[in-house]
């Protein structure tokens, strides 16, 4: 594998976390293996992986860009990295502000109620 790939499988697991990231890859097929190294190397190790802004920061952009575009059930998998991003859910609930402003008010109010049944699944008091 690439450099990339394997700096990507790097920050992969730090944001999302080993057991998200072992329960991807053994559902990982040979159909949907070409999909997973673009993600991997595109996503995690170029975009996440720089250093120009921070982990909470970039949380905080995708989860307003998954609610937005109504990304659904990864912005429920980016919930629960905020676990490892530093991402409050007093900064997810600011960053849902601005959805309701920016891209309406029915995808935020949709995103808080799946963050707010998300932190209940991980056991984050509101």
């Amino acid at each position: 594998m690439s450099d990339r790939y394997n700096d990507g499988m790097k920050t992969r697991r730090e944001i999302l976390g080993d057991a998200h990231v072992d329960r991807a890859e053994a559902a990982k097929t040979a159909f949907d293996t070409p999909f997973q190294e673009l993600i991997t190397e595109g996503a995690w190790g170029t975009v996440w992986a720089r250093d120009t802004i921070t982990p909470r920061e970039r949380s905080m952009l995708t989860l307003t860009l998954l609610a937005a575009l109504g990304h659904w059930e990864e912005f429920a998998m980016h919930i629960r990295a905020t676990e490892n991003t530093g991402a409050s859910p007093e900064d997810v609930r600011e960053a849902m502000l601005h959805v309701a402003i920016y891209a309406g008010v029915p995808a935020a109010n949709h995103a808080l109620r799946i963050a707010r049944d998300t932190y209940h699944e991980m056991g984050v008091t509101l």
